[in-house]
This record gives structure tokens, C-alpha cells and sequence, in this order.
């Protein structure tokens, strides 16, 4: 199935709601507007017997009644208060019923609250006109001893004659449905069949106990009102729904271009083109140039991830070589250890078995055969330990422990530790450092750095035979650099002399027991101190140097 365009699911979702906003709103006005009607129409008579009650019990205080000649002024055409006082009609005209509530919590009618100079006639007739003129509720009162009718406001007084008694005796009265009982009176629905209508009735008695009443009201005009304010309803209802539903798509149509826009941006950049970009349309909205600035940005870093993937995909070639190559020295670095182990093994083996077989047979002899095997066997534990440590620096299996001590102490106590093998070889050691200069790295590996480039340069040096050991401080970092007189290293050679097993002079390397290690150590120990080191040739001999943090 194909996809909804957004312009279409904005369309649908708004006249949907539109449409149920309609019909709930018809639902509303038809359940709860006759409800409301009811209740309200049920207060006017509540308050309409008490402001009749309340004059006809004022009245007979009096000595007088409210209820003789209430008919007369009732169909007079003139206002209730012009009886006895032509001005009073001119002050009272306009008040509003029903009855109002006072800040005591008492209520009172127009017709109870009126001028002292107007009668309780006059009073009651003011309310019944009321009632009639306003909530087009008819009023039957009558003697409850003769039957006699006092007060009416209907035409057909005979019809509510007879209900009101069909009421008090209980006979032959129309289906009914009492909403409320009071005291002396009872609020109820009642459907009168001869006219087919629905009405509200309110029956009873007055407090004077002589008088009987039935006030009632039509319910169909409501219904009709309900019927009305449905019809116009479902018109503007209609005409608001296709109005707006035009405005909408209009609206929507504006919003989604640039989103359709941006859609293409995207399936371009599936494709991989990054030469396309979203620029501003004349009216564009925050929320859209931000998504399209974002997605310009987006394309732009796609296209240099891309690019990043194509170098680090090179860089894994690169890396599949280098591991192959690292294969191909694994086997050499192996090849050379069993190479440098066959001699001294070799050696050690001839000269035990000379020694078992007593090819020698004097003391002296003996002793230099000893010698030989004890030399060798030396040899190849320093080679043995040297390439453990190399092997643990390489593969970062040893800690390294950063600590802050004395450089220049380090450097003496080396130089005294190899005092006696610089005095068997005739070598001038110069160290003029005094003054502490404190570092930042593992002592004990920077002892083993300065130990190697040591015993390096006095195995090397030539001619005078001097070592000169220095330790400089420049941009927050100290030099140390170990010189030795003698042969520069060939240009062909320096790049590999930090590489295991590696050796310039081969023959004189044997001679003093060298087995090409001790500068891949040095290599190792400075890589994992992250810090520089490295070589200079000069015409006179060989500087090795490293560096450390001194701060």
C-alpha cells in the first residue's frame, strides 16, 4: 500500500476532529440541555411557590387576603402597582424574577419584597404575570373547602381543575414521574395524552392549609429549541469543516514543501551525492531551516566519515601488511635468539666435555675452562632477562609507575656502578652536573635507559676514549645525552640500530659480548614513556640522548 503523504494525514486527522468536536457537541446539546432546561425550569417553580406563599401568609397576618381579587388585577391591563398608588408601577417597572438572594441567605420576590403601599393583590398578581409572561408557566389556584377557583392564569381552567383533584384522590391520573417532594407540595413530569405534550407540574398546598395550587410548564420547547440549535449546528458545523479543510490544505501544503524538499535531500544523500544542499525558501519556518542547516552539516560530515572509512580502510591494509611483516620478524627475532644461543652453548658444551674427558690436566687449565663456561653462561642470562624485559615493555605487560626523584643522582649512581669496568677499558668518564634536576618517570626504567646508552658508548669508544655525559633543561624538559669518541654510526645503519638483534660492527660485537638488545630496550622503555629519544653523528664520535618531563 502506498504511504500517506503528510499534507493528506494532517487534512484527515483536522476534519476528524472537527467532525468529532461536532458531534459531540450535538450529543452535549441534546443529553444535557433538556436536563439543564429541566433543573432550571424546576427552580422557577420552587421559587414561584414560596413568593406565593409568602404574600398569601403575610396577607393573612394582616386580617386581610391575597388571593380575593387577585383574578380582577390579574387581567387588568394596567400594572399591578397603579392600583392605589399610579407612581409605584413607574418605580418597580423592569424588576427582575425570580427571587433574588440577599446577603443574609434570605430570598424574596419582587411580589413579597415590593412597596409597602402596594397590596398583597397586587403583590401576587405581579408574580403570576411573572410566571406566565416570563417562564410561560400557568397557575390554577383554588378553595380547598368549595372547590372554588380564586386565582387562574390559563384559559382551559377546567381541564387543570380536574387534574389537581385527580391528584389529591389518586384516581384516573396521567402517567407521571415526581422529580421532588416537599412539605406541602411535590414537583413532577406528567405526559398528558389528550394533547400529547410533556409538562412539568408542581401541586400542593399553600401554609394556610385553604388553598390548593398547580403550576405547569411545557417540556416540548425545549426539544424544539434542541431540535434548532442541532439543525444550525450541523450547517456551520459542515461549513466550518470544508472552509477550514480548504485553509488547511493551503497551510499544509506551504509546511510540507519544504519537508517534501528535505525528503529528496535524503534519498540523494543515500545515494551518496553530497553536492546537494537545502537552502532557505522564501518563508521558511525556524523548525524547517534548522532540519535543513542540520542535514547540510550531516551531509558534510557523511562525506568526510566516508572518506575517513576509505583512509582507515587503507590504513587496515596497511595494518594487515605491517602484521604479516611483524609475522616475518617474529621468525627472525627467533632464527637470531637461536643463533645467539648456539655459540655460547656450544662453547659450554665443548668445554665440559673437555673438562670430563681431563683433556686438561693442570689446575690452571682447569680453571680457565671454568672460566669460559661461567662467561658464556653469564652471557646468556643477561641476553635470557634482557629479552624478557623487552618482551614485557613491548606487549605492555609491565607497569609503569611515574614518580618524581633526582635525574642527576641517577646518573652518578650509574656512573659509579660502572667505575671499574671504564678503569679496566681506559676510559675518561666526564659528568659535570651538580645541581638536582627532578623528573617525572619510572626510575627504575630511565636507570636501565641511562645503563644501556652507558655501557653502549664505552664498549664504542675510540681513539681518546672519553664519555661525556650531559643533562640539559630547555622548554620544560631535561636532555640527557651520553657521547663517545670514536667511528660515527654509517648512514645505512642508523635507522636500524634500534631494532632487536641489530648489529653495526658484528666482530666487535661478540668480542666484548654484545647481543644487539640493550638500544631496542631503550626504544621500548622511551615509547612507553611516550617522551623522545634518538642519535647524532658527529665527526668525533656518537651522541645518544633522551628526554623527560621535569615538570
Amino acid at each position: 500500500m502506498r504511504h500517506r503523504t503528510l499534507k493528506w494525514k494532517f487534512t484527515v486527522t483536522f476534519i476528524s476532529m472537527m467532525a468529532l468536536a461536532v458531534t459531540a457537541t450535538w450529543c452535549i446539546n441534546n443529553w444535557f440541555l433538556e436536563g439543564y432546561y429541566q433543573n432550571y425550569k424546576i427552580g422557577v417553580l420552587e421559587k414561584g411557590y414560596h413568593a406565593i406563599d409568602t404574600i398569601v401568609l403575610e396577607e393573612k397576618k394582616n386580617g386581610g387576603s391575597a388571593l380575593e381579587g387577585a383574578e380582577d388585577e390579574l387581567n387588568s391591563s394596567a400594572d399591578f402597582f397603579t392600583v392605589g398608588n399610579p407612581d409605584a408601577g413607574r418605580q418597580n417597572r423592569g424588576r427582575n424574577y425570580p427571587e433574588e438572594e440577599q446577603e443574609d441567605g434570605s430570598s424574596e420576590s419582587p411580589g413579597a419584597q415590593g412597596s409597602s403601599e402596594a397590596s398583597g393583590v397586587a403583590k401576587l398578581a405581579e408574580v403570576v404575570r411573572y410566571l406566565r409572561d416570563t417562564s410561560n408557566i400557568t397557575l390554577l389556584i383554588c378553595d380547598s373547602m368549595n372547590g372554588n377557583i380564586l386565582v387562574s392564569s390559563m384559559k382551559d381552567i377546567q381541564v387543570m381543575k380536574d387534574r389537581v383533584s385527580q391528584y389529591i384522590v389518586g384516581r384516573n391520573a396521567p402517567h407521571r414521574e415526581i422529580l421532588k417532594e416537599h412539605e406541602n407540595y411535590m414537583i413532577q413530569k406528567t405526559y398528558d395524552p389528550r394533547t400529547k405534550t410533556v409538562y412539568l407540574e408542581s401541586w400542593g398546598f399553600f401554609s394556610d392549609n385553604g388553598t390548593i395550587f398547580i403550576m405547569t410548564t411545557p417540556l416540548d420547547s425545549i426539544r424544539e429549541s434542541a431540535a434548532i440549535s442541532n439543525r444550525f449546528l450541523m450547517y456551520v458545523g459542515i461549513a466550518v469543516i470544508l472552509v477550514s479543510s480548504v485553509i488547511l490544505y493551503f497551510i499544509t501544503r506551504r509546511v510540507t514543501a519544504p519537508i517534501h524538499e528535505l525528503s529528496q535531500l535524503s534519498e540523494k544523500m543515500s545515494n551518496l551525492d553530497f553536492e546537494a544542499k537545502y537552502e532557505d525558501t522564501k518563508h521558511p519556518t525556524e523548525e524547517i531551516s534548522t532540519l535543513g542547516n542540520s542535514m547540510n552539516v550531516l551531509s558534510d560530515k557523511l562525506r568526510d566519515t566516508i572518506g575517513e572509512l576509505k583512509a582507515a580502510n587503507i590504513q587496515l591494509q596497511r595494518d594487515i601488511e605491517e602484521k604479516t611483516q611483524i609475522d616475518e620478524m617474529r621468525k627472525e627475532f627467533i632464527a637470531n635468539v637461536s643463533h645467539e644461543l648456539k655459540t655460547p652453548i656450544a662453547l659450554i658444551q665443548g668445554y665440559a666435555e673437555g673438562l670430563k674427558e681431563g683433556v686438561s690436566e693442570d689446575a690452571q687449565s682447569r680453571e680457565f675452562y671454568c672460566d669460559v663456561i661461567m662467561d658464556e653462561a653469564a652471557k646468556m642470562n643477561q641476553m635470557v632477562r634482557n629479552l624478557l624485559a623487552l618482551n614485557q615493555l613491548e606487549f605492555g605487560n609491565e607497569e609503569i609507575v611515574f614518580e618524581r626523584f633526582d635525574l642527576t643522582g641517577l646518573v652518578k649512581g650509574v656512573l659509579q656502578s660502572m667505575e671499574i669496568l671504564a678503569q679496566q677499558e681506559g676510559i675518561s668518564v666526564i659528568f659535570r652536573q651538580k645541581e638536582p634536576v627532578y623528573v617525572w618517570a619510572d626510575e627504575f626504567k630511565t636507570e636501565q635507559v641511562v645503563q644501556n646508552y652507558v655501557s653502549n658508548a664505552f664498549h664504542h669508544a675510540k681513539q681518546e676514549k672519553v664519555v661525556e655525559v650531559k643533562i640539559g633543561i630547555e622548554e620544560g624538559r631535561a636532555r640527557v645525552t651520553v657521547f663517545n669518541t670514536g667511528t660515527p654510526i654509517p648512514d645505512a645503519d642508523i635507522g636500524h640500530i634500534w631494532e632487536k638483534f641489530y648489529k653495526v660492527d658484528k666482530a666487535h660485537t661478540r668480542e666484548y659480548g654484545g647481543n644487539g638488545i640493550g638500544l631496542s630496550i631503550v626504544k621500548a622503555v622511551m615509547e612507553s614513556f611516550h617522551q623522545k629519544y634518538g642519535v647524532n653523528n658527529y665527526d668525533n664520535g656518537v651522541e645518544f640522548w633522551f628526554e623527560l618531563d621535569v615538570q
